[in-house]
């Protein structure tokens, strides 16, 4: 969890820093939730339910929160996100990096409460029509005693994409791929060409996994963060390249990709552009890159382990 919390206060810095200079386009984003989702806080990761009615995302120390990182949620209306509100399954310690699965049965999230494994440990919670039910840890299949982060289930609820720094791997957090046995994630491998001596995590697939972006920093507790984007060459991702976002560089901040299941041809982004711009780091909304690669990079589990998407 220190990491983390270094991570996004040292990115932060660089990002408000640079984000001066970064030249900014109206016409190649725009700002999500303006002054509802997008504030003077520090905003991380959003996630937008498959019907389109609900977003979900991280902040820190945002009024009216428990306090530390929390869990928030607007709701649509009239066209625009209303009414943001803390979750109610937030804990007095760090909840984070929400994300729904595609059926919308599920919101997955990270938090470093009491009774999991140790460190940050990846969770889930029912999604109920009036808010979420009782989160459930996911297990040792996929949690250590070291941090797991972003949790990303696949379109088909078979696999689970997160960041860990408990299950060894080249260097520093990574990107792991865990399959669904029927019961739980389990048998967590490193995601073939993408994992290096910094840290990546934040990842995303795009078309169902014929390709991905991911965020990478050279030392979390000091160096800023960049979204990458790399395709499948039916084995293993490749044809790595920034992220083509103009407040995408190599001295400023932008990490949190998720794909938007109820507008899956675009992307939420989080940065810090020169305008608009509400505070801290604010969440965006882009054209999500074309997913040009093969299948292949995620692997199949048999159709006896494979679960049916409404039950992962």
């Amino acid at each position: 969890m220190q990491q983390r919390t270094a991570l996004v206060g040292a990115s932060l810095l660089a990002g408000l820093l640079t984000a001066g200079s970064a030249a900014a386009w109206l016409s190649e984003y725009g700002i999500e939730g303006m002054h509802v989702v997008s504030t003077k806080a520090v905003e991380v990761r959003a996630s937008v339910s498959p019907d389109g009615q609900r977003i979900v995302w991280g902040s820190t120390d945002r009024e009216g929160g428990r306090g530390g990182w929390d869990l928030w949620q607007a709701r649509l209306v009239d066209g625009r996100w209303q009414d943001p509100q803390p979750l109610a399954l937030n804990s007095r310690d760090n909840d984070f990096d929400p994300m729904f699965s595609t059926d919308g049965r599920w919101l997955y999230f990270f938090s470093n409460r009491r009774g999991g494994e140790g460190g940050d440990d990846l969770y889930r919670a029912a999604v109920e029509p009036g808010g979420f039910g009782k989160p459930a840890n996911l297990g040792p299949g996929v949690n250590t005693a070291g941090d797991e982060w972003a949790p990303t289930p696949s379109a088909d609820g078979a696999h689970l994409l997160f960041a860990s720094d408990g299950h060894g791997g080249a260097g520093g957090h990574d990107l792991f791929v865990a399959r669904h046995d029927g019961d739980a994630f389990v048998d967590p491998r490193p995601l073939a060409g993408v994992n290096t001596a910094a840290d990546e995590f934040d990842g995303a697939w795009l078309g169902a996994g014929r390709s991905l972006v991911f965020a990478r920093s050279d030392d979390p507790a000091t160096a800023p963060v960049r979204l990458h984007v790399a395709h499948c060459d039916g084995s293993r991702y490749g044809r790595e390249a920034p992220l083509k976002l103009s407040f995408n560089t190599a001295e400023a901040t932008t990490l949190g990709p998720v794909v938007d299941w109820n507008k899956p041809g675009e992307l939420l982004v989080t940065g810090v552009a020169r305008a608009p711009r509400a505070g801290g780091l604010d969440i965006y909304r882009m054209k999500a890159p074309a997913a040009d690669g093969e299948a292949g990079c995620v692997a199949q589990p048999s159709s006896r382990s494979q679960p049916a998407a409404s039950s992962a």
